[in-house]
């Protein structure tokens, strides 16, 4: 059940990030895998720090929805099958890139002291200021041409630059908040460019041309964790990194595989998103599985004394407030082109303002949102002064709570979402989305109580060298095996044609390649 809940879970978070898109969309399913690892872990000390697995599973997710991939995607359905090779290998690799970050996050409170852990929070805090402001005046020239200066600093690039800055700042002038988190930062920064540096601007190397390559530079990122983690010996937080980087590559591979057997069945409906779907099926197993092997081994962690209380609060908001908001801001831009009688602004006021000042800074749905944040705040601070009688006295019910409004609250804003645009082929979307909620609701609850604690007092750390070597041979050996799979697949249902009705038959290589068209 534990790893069947954490697959159903992450399908549903990664189906509605289809909706979305980008680095909030794949938050969604970060935040709610982590709750359910640390539900059904069936230990104490992970219950008690739910809401850090969620927040810090949604931001490891969030930084593959840099990456362009729907390419790699058409590779795979070609009719050339060098190309078809081609792309099943080169969506092992994104995948890779998406999974393990999120490893790495989901990790971070299972195996960080109280103290490194929530003073973490605090460089976190002054990133996505710095990022938000960036955003801010960036939005001033927003008609100018992505060629001209003003791009750069638009780019992903700066977004390292200044998280790098963010980091050694507080090296310089507040020491006190120097640890392993901003260390980690600071690499993750210094390995974005040196990824890109390295692979594309000195070996030439490009995964989907014409796409961005921002694939490179995750590569880096990916390094630096793995660096930082080598030099404090954080043995387990790398083995989840590695672990879930080449698992999640596989099941990201398979799922494209699934696709293409499917689809042979000649029945038209909404495949993009069934195979959305079961990629978040495969990488929710990969989180699992990774997981499952660090239950009876990470040792325990302590939240006595509970330093810097306000981190829970934050990482409580910020999933069922911030995440929401930030994906759902996208919806008036949908129903202002599907709805005929609705306007992009009422009385003057913008439906939306993704509170930028070339948008229209607070639209009627900030305003709305910024009510529900504030409620959510005071309801919070409440709750630690008198504790209110709807939120459960224990770990495991909060955490059945902030499971099941999360849960409800993405799916009803992704049923809103498309409300507008429902057709058919939306029953294996949306439809099923509602069904696998539901049945998640029901398995959850079973889980809880089927699952038997775990005695975690006389755990002791081990060194992980061993495992870590064990996953990088196996990994390469799984991720040959399931491109290879996905390229016969292929080639006993489809033979020497596409995949699908395709405008343009994509080719990486020789003569004929489409590597200019988009």
């Amino acid at each position: 059940m534990f790893v069947l809940l954490t697959g159903l879970s992450v399908s549903i978070g990664w189906g509605i990030r289809g909706q979305f898109g980008h680095e909030y969309g794949a938050a969604l399913a970060g935040a709610i895998g982590g709750m359910v690892i640390a539900l059904l872990s069936g230990r104490q000390d992970w219950r008690r720090r739910i809401p850090f697995f969620a927040s810090l599973g949604a931001i490891g997710f969030a930084f593959g929805g840099s990456m362009s991939y729907m390419k790699n995607i058409s590779l795979s359905h070609s009719s050339d099958p060098a190309t078809v090779l081609y792309g099943f290998g080169t969506i092992f690799v994104i995948g890779f890139l998406w999974a393990a970050p999120a490893g790495t996050g989901i990790a971070l409170p299972a195996f960080l002291s109280r103290d490194e852990l929530t003073k973490f929070f605090v460089p976190i805090c002054a990133v996505f200021a710095v990022w938000y402001v960036q955003s801010f005046c960036c939005s001033l020239f927003w008609n100018v041409d992505a060629e001209d200066w003003p791009g750069f600093f638009i780019g992903y690039g700066t977004h390292a630059i200044l998280a790098a800055l963010v980091a050694l700042a507080f090296y310089v002038f507040r020491r006190k908040y120097w640890g392993i988190g901003t260390l980690i930062v600071l690499y993750m920064s210094i390995g974005w460019w040196a990824g890109y540096l390295l692979l594309v601007t000195l070996f030439q190397l490009h995964l989907n041309p014409p796409r961005s390559d921002t694939w490179a530079s995750c590569v880096g990122l990916v390094c630096g964790i793995l660096a930082a983690c080598w030099q404090k010996r954080l043995g387990g937080i790398g083995f989840a990194t590695l672990g879930a980087g080449f698992l999640g590559g596989i099941g990201f591979a398979l799922g494209t595989t699934v696709k293409i057997l499917v689809m042979a069945s000649g029945f038209a409906t909404n495949w993009h998103s069934i195979m959305e779907q079961t990629q978040g099926f495969f990488l929710g197993i990969a989180l699992a599985i990774v997981f499952a092997l660090l239950i009876p081994r990470a040792p325990a962690v302590t939240d006595d004394p509970p330093l810097r209380r306000w981190t829970e609060l934050f990482s409580v908001v910020f999933v069922l407030w911030l995440l929401p908001y930030v994906n759902f801001r996208y919806g008036p831009k949908e129903w202002v082109g599907e709805i005929k009688n609705l306007q992009s602004d009422l009385y003057g006021i913008v439906i939306a303002g993704n509170l930028l000042p070339s948008q229209g800074f607070i639209g009627w749905l900030e305003v709305v949102a910024l009510a529900m944040g504030v409620a959510l705040v005071l309801l919070l601070a409440l709750h630690r002064r008198h504790p209110l009688p709807i939120v459960p006295s224990g770990w495991m019910g909060k955490g059945q709570l902030f499971y099941l409004v999360f849960l409800w609250s993405i799916v009803a804003m992704n049923f809103t979402f498309v409300l507008p645009r429902f057709t058919p082929i939306r029953l294996v979307t949306e439809w099923f989305i509602c069904l696998n909620a539901t049945f998640c609701s029901v398995l959850l609850f079973y889980a809880c109580i089927a699952r038997p604690a775990v005695a975690i007092q006389n755990i002791t750390d081990r060194p992980y060298a061993p495992w870590n070597r064990k996953v990088i041979l196996l990994g390469f050996l799984g991720a040959i095996l399931v491109c290879f799979l996905g390229f016969g697949v292929k080639l006993a249902c489809w033979g020497n044609q596409p995949a699908g009705k395709m405008g343009v038959v994509p080719i990486r290589f020789g003569p004929n390649n489409t590597n200019t068209i988009p």
